[in-house]
């Protein structure tokens, strides 16, 4: 699939003279990314006066500036009838709660049955974006708000609200151990030097803040708000494990079963068999990419996550009663 875009004209101003066109391009497009229209200019599709240029060729001032350029697909996949929690949608972008154990981008193991195939059926314009359109991933077994572009110029402004740490990202969590008070982990991560699925807090890792405040208190367990600064490959996850509280069910950073003491049989039986990390997006909040308006959406914590904190709560009742009848 291929799209043009609609020829687009621009004056090089008086002031840019000297300057390189594909600096002076980023300043006349802004809504593309630096890296598409260098494409563009050397696809030819950036003409300036009617002459083919190069993008490290001086402009004048004064001079016509073309874009006329063709999306060529950019994400190859099958299309999918898989359905999809919509809870915000317009021309220029989609906001979807993401249900824990869907996959969000094909791969080895898992070839379609994923995010981006739906996505690709909701919208086949898809396949001209970048990952289909999808600015920041959630974890397979992670639930939760996510925020989808349906155009470039959408996506080179959501992009760049991520990397200028403008996106408010709110989760979930609940960890082991009862937190007496919130904080901030602020530690590198990157690739564990030895396991290659696995990240680590890493003294030359790439910089990783999680800001996170008590949400509710159990006996030996407690939820957390948690609130992403950067985005790393799985960093909540990371960061609660670094400080000795991984999350509750987490297969790769929640170290070996421990089972609090007295603990009944029903409850025994709901940590075993929570089979996923205890993580759910629940805020996403946003400049929308075009109009610059607010945009927050908020997903319902799931039902799985929802029955775990009930019995966290049951087993934080019990173990106080019996408290208060030693006493």
């Amino acid at each position: 699939m291929t799209s043009t875009v609609e020829p687009r004209h621009a004056i090089v101003p008086e002031s840019a003279a000297g300057r390189r066109l594909d600096a002076v391009l980023a300043d006349l497009f802004p809504e593309y990314s630096r890296s598409r229209l260098s494409a563009w200019v050397k696809s030819g599709d950036v003409t300036v006066d009617g002459a083919s240029v190069r993008g490290r060729d001086p402009v004048r001032g004064g001079e016509t500036v073309t874009l006329s350029a063709v999306q060529e697909t950019q994400t190859h996949a099958v299309a999918e009838d898989i359905p999809l929690d919509i809870l915000y949608e317009d021309a220029d972008v989609f906001v979807i709660n993401k249900p824990a154990g869907l996959v969000v981008h094909p791969g080895a193991g898992n070839p379609d049955g994923t995010l981006v195939n739906a996505l690709l059926h909701r919208d086949p314009s898809l396949e001209l974006l970048p990952r289909a359109g999808i600015v920041h991933r959630l974890d397979k077994d992670t639930s939760g708000v996510m925020v989808v572009a349906r155009n470039l110029p959408a996506h080179t402004a959501l992009v760049e609200q991520l990397s200028n740490r403008q996106v408010h990202r709110q989760y979930l969590a609940v960890v082991v151990g009862a937190l007496v008070s919130g904080g901030t982990a602020n530690a590198a991560i990157d690739r564990h030097p030895r396991d290659r699925i696995r990240m680590a807090v890493r003294e030359d890792g790439k910089d990783a803040v999680t800001h996170f405040r008590l949400r509710e208190r159990f006996r030996n367990h407690t939820a957390l708000e948690c609130r992403l600064e950067t985005g790393r490959t799985h960093q909540i996850r990371v960061h609660m494990q670094h400080l000795k509280h991984p999350i509750v069910g987490d297969p790769l950073y929640g170290g070996s079963f421990k089972l609090p003491k007295g603990a009944s049989d029903e409850f025994i039986a709901e940590l075993r068999g929570f089979k996923r990390q205890a993580l759910h997006a629940e805020v996403l909040e946003f400049a929308h990419p075009v109009t610059g308006e607010p945009i927050r959406c908020s997903a319902p914590v799931p039902e799985d996550m929802q029955q775990l904190m009930a019995e966290l709560r049951k087993d934080a009742v019990a173990h106080a009663g019996a408290e208060r009848t030693r006493r």
